[in-house]
């Protein structure tokens, strides 16, 4: 992707540049990854329970390509991770920064980040099309089966800018940079979900080119 439609999908698809300079990565910085918690059958038996209602509007198509671990411990993080990134679609969908799925799968800084990019992008004129794609979701690290890091990737090869006044969608042509992959960690919440407190991305990372 290139011109405004880079600038806006940088906007809203990662809380730090891909300069690395954030603190979420692939293990949990000052945790003994000796001390992770292991699985718990009764995890993963409860984890669709209180799964999460979603409204997108109807140019916008959201699929999650996700894959059990046979860690149930690791299932339910990435479960909630997956339904971060549709609480941040439809939240800049909505023009609503903080809906009650991105308070339920997001906390602290993360939040903080998002909520603000979401009335920038908003006072901007502009909003979000097309289709969004995420896969290759993974656990690195877990410690006391409270906190987390995970990565997984977006394609957003089909995904676009839009003025919201005249409905115009600005189209570029993809690349590699319309291949981004996050890093973030996550903090267990005394209800049980998986908050990501902390988010970083990188565009064109071989791990998520595809095509």
């Amino acid at each position: 992707m290139a011109g405004l439609l880079a600038a806006l999908a940088v906007s809203v698809t990662g809380c730090s540049s891909d300069s690395g300079n954030s603190s979420a990565n692939d293990k949990i910085k000052g945790a003994d990854s000796s001390e992770s918690a292991s699985a718990s059958p009764s995890a993963s038996a409860s984890a669709d329970k209180n799964a999460p209602s979603f409204a997108f509007p109807s140019d916008i198509t959201v699929t999650v390509d996700r894959k059990s671990t046979g860690d149930a411990t690791k299932d339910a993080i990435l479960r909630d991770v997956a339904y971060s990134t549709q609480a941040n679609i439809e939240a800049f969908g909505k023009g609503v920064g903080q809906t009650a799925n991105m308070n339920r799968y997001f906390a602290a800084a993360a939040l903080t980040y998002w909520a603000k990019r979401v009335e920038t992008v908003k006072k901007d004129g502009l909003n979000i099309t097309g289709d969004y794609r995420y896969y290759n979701f993974e656990v690195t690290d877990v410690v006391d089966g409270k906190m987390a890091a995970a990565r997984y990737c977006e394609d957003q090869s089909k995904a676009y800018s839009k003025e919201t006044k005249t409905g115009k969608v600005l189209r570029t042509k993809a690349s590699a940079k319309s291949f981004v992959l996050y890093t973030l960690q996550a903090q267990k919440d005394s209800s049980g979900d998986w908050q990501v407190t902390q988010q970083n991305w990188k565009r064109g990372d071989a791990s998520c080119v595809q095509g």
